[in-house]
C-alpha cells in the first residue's frame, strides 16, 4: 500500500499533464508515492498523453470518465481509486507547484486524527486582476454566510485524510466547499501558504460569471447542510 496518493482532475489539458506529471513524480521521490490522474471526458488528447507517460513514472495511474462531469466528481473518482489513507489533490492547469505537496502533508502527519484537512493558501495569485478581484469578493460573502475562515477556497492544493473525504455529503462542487464540510464533520483544518503559478498552457475551463452563477447556489445549499447538522459523535459498539 502506497503512502501517499496524489490525485490530479483535468479537462482538455494534453499541453500540461506532461511537465505536471514529471513534477509531481519529482516532489514525491521521496515517498512510496502513487500518482491518479483523472481525465474528465477530455476531447485534445490528453488521455494518449497521460497514457505515453506511463512507461517513464512509476507509480503513474490514468482514470477517464466517458463524459464530462465537473472537478468535484474527477476529485471523488480519484478519491475512492486511492490506495494510501493520504491524499493530495492539486489542480491540472500547473499553476499548482508540486513543489509544496511535502510541505502539505509534513502538517497533516503533525495532526492527529481528527485533522482531517490542510489546505493551501496562496501568497500571490498569477491570475488576471478581474480574476483576483472577483475571488476576493467571492470570498466575502462566502464567509460573512459560512463563517468558515477559509480565505482562499478555491485553491486546488489541500492535502487530507481518504476517510474524512469519504465521510463528507457529496456534491457537485464540493471540491470549493472542502473546509466547510470538514468543520461540519468536526474534523481540524490547518493552512499552508504554497507557491502559485501563471497557467502556460491551455486555457482556463471557469470564468467570472459562471463561477457567480453555480456559487449562489452552492453557498444557499452548503449553509442549508450546516443548520441541519447535529454535530459529530462516537459511535461504540456495547
Amino acid at each position: 500500500m502506497p503512502a501517499l496518493s496524489v490525485v490530479v482532475p483535468v479537462k482538455d489539458e494534453a499541453g500540461n499533464v506532461g511537465p505536471l506529471a514529471r513534477e509531481i513524480a519529482a516532489a514525491v521521490a521521496g515517498e512510496d508515492a502513487e500518482i491518479i490522474f483523472v481525465d474528465d471526458g477530455s476531447t485534445d488528447g490528453t488521455d494518449a498523453a497521460l497514457l505515453a507517460l506511463k512507461a517513464d513514472i512509476a507509480g503513474l495511474r490514468v482514470i477517464r470518465h466517458a463524459n464530462n462531469r465537473g472537478q468535484s466528481r474527477a476529485v471523488r473518482s480519484g478519491v475512492r481509486a486511492a490506495n494510501s489513507e493520504l491524499v493530495v489533490t492539486l489542480d491540472g492547469d500547473g499553476q499548482n507547484d508540486p513543489a509544496d505537496i511535502p510541505s502539505l502533508i509534513s502538517e497533516l502527519r503533525r495532526g492527529g486524527p481528527m485533522l482531517g484537512l490542510v489546505a493551501g493558501v496562496r501568497r500571490k495569485r498569477k491570475d488576471t486582476a478581474s480574476k483576483r478581484i472577483a475571488s476576493r469578493v467571492g470570498n466575502g460573502v462566502r464567509q460573512w454566510l459560512l463563517k468558515d475562515g477559509a480565505t482562499d477556497s478555491g485553491c486546488g492544493l489541500k492535502a487530507f485524510r481518504r476517510e474524512a473525504f469519504l465521510a463528507l455529503p457529496y456534491f457537485d462542487h464540493i471540491h470549493r466547499f472542502l473546509i466547510t464540510m470538514m468543520l461540519r464533520e468536526g474534523y481540524e483544518v490547518r493552512y499552508v501558504g504554497v507557491n502559485h503559478r501563471p497557467r502556460l498552457s491551455g486555457r482556463s475551463k471557469y470564468n467570472n460569471l459562471n463561477r457567480m452563477l453555480v456559487g449562489i447556489n452552492d453557498l444557499m445549499g452548503v449553509r442549508w447542510l450546516q443548520r441541519r447538522h447535529r454535530g459529530r459523535t462516537e459511535a461504540k459498539e456495547l
